[in-house]
């Protein structure tokens, strides 16, 4: 079993930055590739972001690619998502989700509780 643990979300001005945080935890929890994923009320989740286990590959989603960063901290078994220029659509429950190989889906091997990102206009 892994758990992931999200934070870092809160209340922002649109224009604003934000980076969220995912720690895992428990069994070979560093094997793991690592995304992101957001969800609104009546929508279904949808692909942010996606880590390799080394860090050297991401998948960004494509109308958010230039305001996001996915990066990771191996030594810490934590992923980051930097969102910058945060719009009031960005406003969303994001999802911490880890997968034995990287991918987009929403197939995931585990997910995260989520934190709360709320961007006032």
């Amino acid at each position: 079993q892994v758990q992931l643990i999200e934070s870092g979300g809160g209340l922002v001005q649109a224009g604003g930055s934000l980076r969220l945080s995912c720690t895992a935890s428990g069994r070979a929890a560093e094997t793991y590739a690592m995304s992101w994923f957001r969800q609104t009320p009546g929508k279904e989740r949808e692909f942010v972001a996606a880590i390799s286990l080394t860090g050297g590959r991401t998948y960004l989603e494509d109308s958010m690619k230039e305001r996001i960063i996915i990066s990771r901290d191996i030594t810490k078994n934590t992923v980051y998502l930097q969102i910058d220029n945060l719009k009031p659509e960005d406003t969303a429950v994001y999802y911490c989700a880890a997968s034995i190989r990287l991918r987009r889906d929403s197939g995931m091997d585990y997910w995260g509780k989520g934190t709360l990102v709320t961007v006032s206009s």
